[in-house]
């Protein structure tokens, strides 16, 4: 088996450019053209082996896939569209050249959708494997969604179901808990965890949403309308938490209104699947903040998965609450999140 020592950096770097624009690397950086009245949105994610992966739950392609579905998220949480990546492998002296380049054609198809490529990047020898991707996005700056902008009697939006992944590591991990599990059920909460879908789809929905609402409005002024978000890939809590104390507001989370997959009752009680749902991470879901009227509108034109989750409010206080009356008031905060050291 041909190893990344044996064909060395340049002959690596030979095997890589099949998957770059021929007219873009070769230099020692990418010239990416921005349109006028746009702004340049930057983000970068890292990820190291025995960390955020390992050979035992995620094969090479679904390194790749994840590691670019972050930076995407990222992207799509400030309202930006992609428009290119530049990539850092840290890679061990053994490393298979196969495992690099499925690590790239995973990469490959995650980004192929929204028509991204791979514009650069740079590969250094490292005892751990490590991917350090950064992503350029475009934004108009009316349509720039910030931590800060959550206003309070915002609805807060939850795109889509959390827990999946969280429960798709943990059947990776332990098969056995899967007995109850149909084959379709057990699939696609391992898909979940394995190839996220970073939520750029749903951004001209917000935007025709937004739009509806301020033409309808005395104003009639689209900038007046703020945008708050985060994606939830440390957590539906964390995004909220930040969210809140970012924007210097409280918030009610109604337990019975977070969408939680139907299958995660067949793995573990309700009182474990919530706790999936708030602090498991990775579902790569975007949490918005946005007019009552226009949560309702997105979450009726995303369908299956989205729900208002809770409302912002006035004072300090993130409070988990039940709208049944069964359990008691719960601060939320940053210390069950996903904590990196």
């Amino acid at each position: 088996m041909t190893t990344v020592k044996d064909i060395s950096e340049q002959g690596l770097l030979k095997v890589l450019h099949r998957f770059c624009p021929t007219e873009v690397v070769g230099d020692d950086a990418a010239i990416v053209p921005i349109q006028p009245h746009k702004s340049l949105v930057v983000t970068t994610d890292t990820l190291v082996d025995g960390v955020h992966f390992s050979d035992r739950t995620t094969s090479p392609e679904d390194v790749g896939w994840r590691s670019a579905a972050a930076n995407l998220s990222d992207l799509a949480a400030m309202g930006a569209f992609p428009i290119g990546i530049t990539i850092a492998l840290g890679l061990t002296g053994d490393t298979p050249v196969t495992w690099v380049e499925k690590l790239y054609q995973g990469i490959s198809e995650c980004l192929q959708p929204y028509n991204t490529p791979i514009v650069g990047g740079d590969i250094v020898r490292s005892p751990i494997r490590t991917i350090s991707i950064t992503a350029f996005g475009q934004i108009e700056p009316s349509q720039t969604i910030l931590r800060s902008n959550c206003q309070p009697q915002n609805a807060i939006v939850a795109t889509g179901v959390h827990g999946a992944s969280k429960a798709g590591l943990e059947l990776l991990l332990h098969p056995e808990l899967g007995e109850f599990l149909t084959e379709a059920e057990r699939s696609s909460l391992i898909l979940a965890h394995q190839r996220p879908r970073p939520r750029l789809d749903l951004l001209t929905n917000l935007w025709n949403c937004l739009s509806l609402n301020s033409s309808n409005s005395v104003e009639k002024n689209q900038n007046s309308v703020l945008v708050g978000g985060m994606d939830s890939s440390d957590g539906l809590a964390d995004a909220i938490v930040q969210m809140c104390q970012a924007s210097q507001v409280g918030a009610k989370i109604d337990r019975n209104q977070i969408p939680i997959p139907s299958s995660l009752t067949k793995l573990v009680s309700p009182e474990q699947a919530l706790k999936w749902a708030l602090y498991g991470g990775e579902d790569f879901e975007l949490v918005l903040c946005l007019p009552p009227i226009c949560g309702q509108e997105l979450v009726k034109k995303i369908g299956v998965g989205a729900a208002i989750v809770g409302t912002t409010t006035d004072d300090t206080d993130i409070l988990l609450i039940d709208s049944q009356g069964i359990y008691p008031n719960e601060q939320l905060t940053l210390s069950q999140t996903f904590q990196h050291f």
